[in-house]
């Protein structure tokens, strides 16, 4: 559009009278038939944008004219347009509060829980194309709004779909609720027609309470799970147990090797009145 009004610019009448002013050589002028059919030079690229708008050569001024003008004269306006288009967020992406956050990885979300220390945590599984979580999505946001106190952790499902797995989320929207060394307080799925459950749970566990020891954040299960999941960028090592699980019974007893059989109470009691009688002797 630029490039047509930069080479013809618009031809704009200044008594207002555009018919009657212009005389017969200036009415066939190659210029103005050209204007008149619709063929002007540049102009078919603009007829996609304009459409049905019923733009097809009339007369458009561009400005007011100031002053009066000689009758039949032309004057040429030159007109700047400026183009720009923005990136429109996503529905997710509306309405997030400070206390919103969007987990990028299984270690992003191990981190978040435990750095979360004595606060309630909400992680809130969700898919793009889920329309019962685009539907409670706003909701949401004001509960966030509500409680400053609360970390919402989002994740999307289409994102990091290996890890929802390895945590057994096959339903969308899905809730989790962990605070401190809780670790997990629950967990549900909800929508709008049942939005009363997430309320009641937000209510019950968000009352001010002090856990002793650090955060918990995920079950060991899980850490194992998300280890073992090799699309995952995830390492965990077991921790040291005082008493052997059956699978280390089994692994060490197809060794040849044994385990130190703990001493029970009742063996202990037994030495102590072996011991009582020989005294008393």
């Amino acid at each position: 559009m630029a490039e047509v009004l930069a080479q013809r610019c618009f031809l704009s009448s200044c008594s207002g009278h555009a018919s009657s002013s212009l005389s017969c050589a200036q009415r066939k002028s190659p210029a103005f038939v050209a204007l008149r059919r619709g063929s002007f030079p540049g102009i078919e690229p603009l007829r996609s944008s304009f459409g049905s708008s019923g733009f097809r050569g009339r007369r458009l001024v561009a400005g007011a004219p100031r002053g009066k003008l000689l009758r039949g004269c032309l004057s040429s306006v030159p007109v700047q347009m400026t183009l720009s288009t923005g990136k429109s967020l996503k529905w997710w992406e509306k309405g997030l509060q400070a206390n919103m956050k969007e987990i990028e990885s299984a270690q992003d979300l191990v981190d978040s829980l435990l750095n979360a220390g004595d606060k309630l945590v909400i992680v809130d599984f969700f898919s793009s194309g889920c329309g019962g979580c685009r539907a409670l999505h706003p909701k949401i946001c004001q509960f966030a709004e509500r409680n400053p106190n609360v970390l919402f952790l989002q994740i999307n499902f289409e994102k990091l779909k290996s890890m929802c797995y390895s945590l057994h989320v096959h339903v969308l929207p899905f809730f989790r609720f962990y605070r401190g060394a809780h670790g997990r307080l629950g967990s549900f799925s909800c929508t709008n027609a049942t939005i009363k459950k997430f309320k009641d749970a937000l209510a019950k566990h968000s009352t001010d309470r002090c856990s002793l020891g650090p955060a918990k954040g995920l079950e060991e299960s899980e850490l194992l799970a998300l280890a073992a999941n090799k699309d995952l960028s995830f390492n965990y090592a077991k921790k040291p147990s005082l008493f052997p699980s059956s699978d280390d019974v089994a692994e060490r007893a197809r060794a040849g090797l044994n385990f130190p059989v703990p001493a029970t109470l009742s063996d202990t009691q037994d030495s102590e009145d072996k011991a009582m009688a020989t005294a008393g002797r």
